[in-house]
């Protein structure tokens, strides 16, 4: 069955990194487009970054310059490199896939504080 699983989140100063990944099984990785989104306690779950299935990326505003996102096809994993991390990134982040319907990972809480 379709999985993803997420992983690398922490707590991290304001300023520092972190990198994010997802193992993906259970379907043709490589076809598809995959994406992380990030949910804050009180918010809506919002798109971070998206990677098509030909490694042409896209980002939220509001990650733009900051966040990379890359997609290792051998390994069927997606990985978000986060830098110059603000208090305001602090959020579970999600991965996700669309299919015929619509799959997430557990999470991985990002805590960016002093």
């Amino acid at each position: 069955q379709v999985q993803l699983v997420e992983s690398g989140g922490g707590l991290v100063q304001p300023g520092g990194s972190l990198r994010l990944s997802c193992a993906a099984s259970g379907f043709y990785f490589r076809i598809y487009d995959m994406m992380w989104y990030r949910q804050a306690p009180g918010k809506e779950r919002e798109l971070v970054a998206r990677i098509s299935s030909d490694n042409i990326a896209n980002y939220s505003d509001s990650v733009k310059g900051r966040f990379t996102i890359s997609r290792d096809n051998a390994k069927s994993t997606v990985n978000l490199q986060m830098n110059s991390l603000k208090p305001e990134d602090t959020a579970a982040y999600y991965c996700h896939v669309q299919l015929i319907f619509d799959y997430w990972g557990p999470g991985t809480q990002v805590t960016v504080s002093s």
